[in-house]
């Protein structure tokens, strides 16, 4: 999935569902839209919301190379907590830096965020409300 954090959720949802006429998935939520695309989905958030739910602040965190939120995060959706913990550990042992440890989280998921080698923003996640695979992916 690839979340974009947006300046005007309303307008954004507005130019991704009515001008590009991409299907939305039907959720119940002023705070955040969702877009299939081919093959993965589009998340619009708005993007103060997107940085604090990554907990990404002016007092630092990552990308590592600059401490500031990029406006967007790139998540890999899983189909259990538990798979979530595995690979949130896996990429740190790889070399990732931790921003938010997984954790239940306001809309009904599971999710935490790392930073990669190069300091892209990463959100794994368990999304009962949206897993659409297998279910040991």
């Amino acid at each position: 999935m690839i979340t974009l954090g947006v300046e005007d959720l309303n307008r954004s949802i507005a130019f991704y569902g009515t001008g590009l006429q991409l299907p939305r998935f039907p959720l119940e939520n002023d705070s955040v839209a969702f877009f299939q695309l081919n093959g993965t989905w589009l998340g619009l958030y708005g993007w103060k919301d997107l940085a604090e739910d990554a907990k990404m602040n002016a007092a630092g965190g990552t990308p590592a190379q600059t401490g500031q939120f990029p406006g967007f995060t790139i998540a890999h959706n899983l189909a259990s907590e538990e798979l979530v913990d595995a690979q949130f550990t896996a990429a740190l042992k790889a070399g990732a830096k931790e921003v938010k440890k997984p954790e239940k989280v306001f809309w009904g998921g599971y999710s935490g965020y790392f930073a990669d080698l190069d300091g892209y923003l990463w959100e794994i996640a368990y999304n009962p409300m949206m897993w659409i695979g297998p279910e040991d992916a």
